[in-house]
């Protein structure tokens, strides 16, 4: 019986799908952590396949493949190098579980299935995975029963529970813990729960990664047997976090480990969605992105997330003026352009918009000027950033936000174009706080140049589309402190138009801004990707139907 234990918190970034690109990481980790003296290597949930695979899951020639790259590690063990804790789906007895493996001397010394599985918000695994025994059993590794629970079993009682019941000592819990701004709090509060009902310690592991819609930002910890967190690998930077135990009686405690800081508000947020950004271009394989650089703040943050993700040499900005873009608008995309050290070429849509008004001349004989004609203007420049990303192989950064999602207040195949969405699911007053955090802050991770990138005269002049003369966004919309406002309302909170009004909103107010959010589906439905920060983002968390009669009366 060991009277002590090294275990490494293997924080590291597997992408879906590749299995063998996966395995290549996990070696990695297990050579990294066996050269500190680990006992034991700690991955997170599904780390062999990546999570979430969604319905790839349920193809055979995937699962098989799976199968071999865990007999394959097990096999590894048998160097007398640290053990591993891994995940993969696993296929029994003709059902398919979510399952956690300790491997160890060679072979697959025991294993565990996810029991509680969610159905809710980013999650539908009963949709492809079957649930494991309610009453699960420790994994015995060199005397020490480890309790292990796969991410939702630490969330709801009953693994916990019942795997104390059975003798565990120690609980570790692989994760698939998607990123949002409250998760933080969240976690540490459902991990003090089980701990606080059993009594015992706890190692949680969470990946690193962007995937598609979802994030992962690491964060992982080690929580005494108090419910103190005592023990913290970083966000957003892969970790082989070595922690020591020493036994104490028949209980463990962690001697020594990383002490990061986490990071919280607005650089939690930019953060986040630059690894979104670098992710999403890297595994997809683009050259690099390119952005319609307008001279609004949307673009410039767009732009600045892009460089502090991918580096300038990889960003190509275009500005696309009409005779109602501002000097001020060109100044400024200029004198952003020129901050981050991106390329920067205008192209100028005026001859386009002539040729349509031409065109279109004897169908629209007679009537007055319209949105038509503004969508026109907002289509020519989605048609010009497309051929830039077929010419040279450049992803389209689409630079719309939430709030601007939310209401409809985009252009389907204009400023909708593109392949991924930085700020689709943050709101446009929250756009001007991460600017501003980003002109006076930098991080290790972050490519970009320090110091402010971002002209202040963006931050500060009244958001405009620039579409007609002298046109603002509070002509067709509330100022967006009031918006937001209500949307969260709305969207987060599912709250009702009566509940709404009894915060001091127009009741008016509330009322179009509800009918705008309904009637906008048909448009974010065909909206590029975005990685999700709030509690509730469109698609994955919000799937409201297209044909939708409901009004709350």
């Amino acid at each position: 019986m060991t009277e002590k234990l090294a275990i490494a918190l293997a924080q590291i970034a597997p992408a879906v799908g590749d299995i063998n690109g996966n395995v290549r990481r996990i070696r990695a980790a297990r050579a990294e952590a066996a050269a500190r003296g680990a006992d034991l290597v700690v991955f997170c949930e599904l780390v062999v396949a990546g999570y979430p695979p969604e319905d790839l899951v349920q193809k055979p020639a995937f699962q098989r493949a799976c199968r071999a790259a865990v007999e394959e590690l097990a096999a590894d063990t048998a160097d007398y190098g640290p053990a591993m804790i891994i995940g993969a789906p696993w296929s029994d007895d003709g059902a398919l579980y979510n399952t956690a493996f300790l491997l160890s001397d060679g072979v697959i010394a025991g294993k565990c299935y996810k029991v509680r599985l969610p159905n809710y918000g980013v999650f539908d695994e009963p949709r492809r995975f079957t649930p494991g025994p309610a009453f699960p059993k420790p994994i015995n590794f060199r005397g020490v029963n480890l309790g292990l629970m796969i991410c939702e079993d630490m969330w709801l009682p009953g693994a916990g529970e019942a795997l104390a019941t059975a003798g565990a000592q120690l609980f570790i819990v692989p994760h698939g813990s998607p990123f949002r701004k409250t998760a933080l709090e969240e976690r540490v509060a459902a991990a003090r729960k089980r701990v606080q009902a059993t009594g015992l310690p706890l190692i949680f592991v969470n990946q690193l990664a962007g995937q598609d819609e979802v994030l992962f930002e690491g964060a992982s910890f080690v929580m005494d047997a108090n419910g103190d967190v005592r023990r913290r690998a970083p966000q957003f930077l892969e970790s082989i976090a070595l922690t020591h135990w020493r036994r104490d009686g028949d209980a463990w405690r962690c001697e020594s480990g990383p002490a990061a800081e986490w990071t919280s508000e607005e650089e939690m947020v930019y953060r986040a969605v630059t690894m979104a950004v670098r992710d999403y271009v890297e595994k997809n394989r683009f050259n690099g992105v390119v952005i319609g650089l307008s001279g609004g703040v949307d673009s410039a943050l767009t732009a600045a997330i892009a460089v502090d993700a991918l580096g300038a040499d990889r960003v190509h900005c275009v500005m696309m003026p009409s005779r109602y873009t501002s000097i001020e608008s060109l100044e400024d995309a200029e004198q952003c352009a020129k901050s981050l050290g991106v390329s920067y070429r205008v192209i100028d849509i005026e001859p386009g918009v002539e040729a349509f008004d031409e065109m279109l001349a004897s169908a629209f004989h007679n009537l007055e000027k319209d949105t038509t004609e503004e969508n026109i203007q907002s289509r020519l420049r989605g048609v010009i950033l497309m051929a830039l990303s077929n010419k040279f192989d450049d992803m389209v950064l689409t630079t719309g936000n939430k709030s601007e999602m939310s209401v409809g207040y985009a252009t389907l195949y204009g400023d909708m174009n593109g392949g991924y969405n930085p700020l689709k699911d943050v709101y446009k007053t929250e756009i001007f706080e991460l600017c501003r955090w980003r002109n006076a802050h930098h991080a290790a991770d972050l490519k970009g140049p320090d110091g402010a990138v971002i002209p202040a005269r963006i931050i500060t002049k009244p958001p405009s589309a620039e579409l007609r003369e002298d046109q603002l966004d509070q002509d067709s919309l509330p100022p967006y402190e009031i918006l937001d406002a209500i949307l969260e309302c709305l969207v987060e909170k599912e709250m009702s138009v009566g509940d709404i009004v009894s915060r001091g909103f127009e009741e008016a107010t509330v009322r179009r801004i509800e009918h705008l959010l309904y009637v906008a589906e048909y448009k974010r439905r065909q909206a590029p990707p975005g990685p999700k920060v709030t509690a509730v983002n469109f698609g994955r968390d919000r799937r409201y139907p297209i044909t939708n009669g409901w009004r709350d009366r």
